[in-house]
């Protein structure tokens, strides 16, 4: 399972393969055309209390991937949205595409860390 991550404002690369929107807000000054995009999983994103709470805060990183999974778990569409996730990754390369300006701690980040890990 290849899961590649690249930021919403970067140009979309050959080798990307599936290339999956997971934010719920669309990325700020991007024309849809310009991302090329196969799918845009908004129910795979964190809900907007909790993306308030973490803010992209490193020391918060650890609570914010146990409240996302457990957010993601607790919701049909949530789940519903990671198994499509995991199916696309099957197929084969999956390009995570995210709008956040910090690269190491946002929920692309979670989600490619679950989808290599073997777990649900």
């Amino acid at each position: 399972m290849q899961i590649w991550l690249r930021r919403a404002y970067r140009e979309p690369g050959p080798q990307d393969g599936i290339r999956v929107l997971v934010d719920r807000i669309w990325p700020r000054g991007v024309r849809r055309e310009d991302l090329q995009l196969d799918a845009w999983l908004k129910e795979i994103s964190p809900s907007d209390d909790l993306r308030r709470w973490f803010d992209h805060d490193p020391q918060k990183w650890p609570e914010f991937k146990d409240r996302y999974r457990a957010e993601l778990s607790d919701r049909p569409d949530g789940r519903q949205a990671l198994q499509e996730l995991r199916r696309l990754a099957d197929k084969g390369r999956v390009t995570l595409v995210f709008g956040a300006r910090e690269t190491r701690f946002n929920n692309a980040v979670a989600l490619k860390e679950w989808l290599t890990d073997g777990r649900d």
